[in-house]
Formats: C-alpha cells, sequence, structure tokens
C-alpha cells in the first residue's frame, strides 16, 4: 500500500548554469555523488550504487563530532537525462531501512521525484518529497519540517552549484 498526501508533499526547484546531461550524471554516478551529496560539512561515504530500477544508493554521512548517520535510496525510475524517482529514507549500516535517529515520528520512506528540464543551457530541477505509508502524526512532522528540509536540500544544492562550477 502506498498512502500518498499531496497536501503535505515538500516542493523545493533549482537552476544550475549546466546541462542537463551533466546533472543526471553528478546525480546518479557515484565518483560524483561523494563530493556533494548530503548535508554541508560531511564526509559522505558511498557504500553501494546501483542506479537502475530496483537498484540501491546506500551511504553514510560522516558529521564532523564523530556522529554517523546511514541513508539510501531505492532506484524506482531513472529516465536519463530528464528523471529520476526514488524511495528515500534512513538506513543502518547494512542498507536496511532504519528510522531517522533524531525524529522517531517521521516518515520511514519518502517518495522523491526530481524532474531536470533544459533552459537556455542552464537546467531546472524540480524535487518533490512525498511521504508514503505514514502515520497522521508522521505526515504532520512532515510538514512540519518543511523549513529545515528547505534549509537542508539549500545547503546541499548550494553545494552541488560549487561542485558543478569545478567541472565547467
Amino acid at each position: 500500500m502506498i498512502n500518498l498526501d499531496a497536501n503535505v508533499d515538500f516542493h523545493i526547484s533549482r537552476t544550475f548554469n549546466a546541462p542537463r546531461e551533466l546533472v543526471f550524471k553528478t546525480m546518479t554516478e557515484t565518483d560524483h555523488l561523494r563530493h556533494w551529496w548530503g548535508p554541508k560539512g560531511c564526509r559522505i561515504e558511498v557504500a553501494r550504487n546501483e542506479p537502475q530500477p530496483g537498484g540501491i544508493f546506500h551511504y553514510c554521512m560522516h558529521f564532523p563530532g564523530g556522529m554517523n548517520m546511514w541513508g539510501r535510496f531505492v532506484y524506482r525510475e531513472l529516465v536519463a537525462p530528464e528523471r529520476l524517482v526514488y524511495v528515500n529514507g534512513f538506513a543502518d549500516a547494512d542498507g536496511n531501512a532504519a528510522p531517522n535517529p533524531m525524529s522517531p515520528n517521521w516518515p520511514m520512506e519518502m517518495l522523491i521525484t526530481v524532474t531536470l528540464t533544459e533552459e537556455g543551457g542552464k537546467t531546472v530541477l524540480k524535487l518533490v518529497s512525498a511521504p508514503i505509508n505514514a502515520t497522521e502524526l508522521e505526515r504532520a512532522n512532515f510538514l512540519a519540517g518543511h523549513a529545515s528540509m528547505q534549509g537542508g536540500f539549500g545547503g546541499m544544492y548550494d553545494q552541488y552549484e560549487e561542485y558543478l562550477a569545478k567541472l565547467a
């Protein structure tokens, strides 16, 4: 069962000064993801990355001070260079789904849809995140977390923009 509620969906968009093909490539290939994925200041360890339907991106975010948090995507759809769909959530070191270590009433899984369109040599990224099979409390916490997610994704996309500039 997948229970989606459009009223709590999180939306963010960003324009990158890079062609769509490069943006898609750097969003799916391990050698690129380790340089920009995750919060600013984190070192990313990629344990596994299989960018294909049913494949998994399993990673660890190593924070300054020694805290580690694992996460994973289960890819559902990859249409190069225009669309990525995956289920995102926290994980344990073995890649199994796990609750958010900082918020036990956070949804276990979110359906993420990323669309990429090219406009004048730049790429417009639109991301929608929707909790899957979440309780009412989990949906309420997800909705209350939108401002924090805006900041988190914004910071990550800032460092992604810097990374893309190095590739130009």
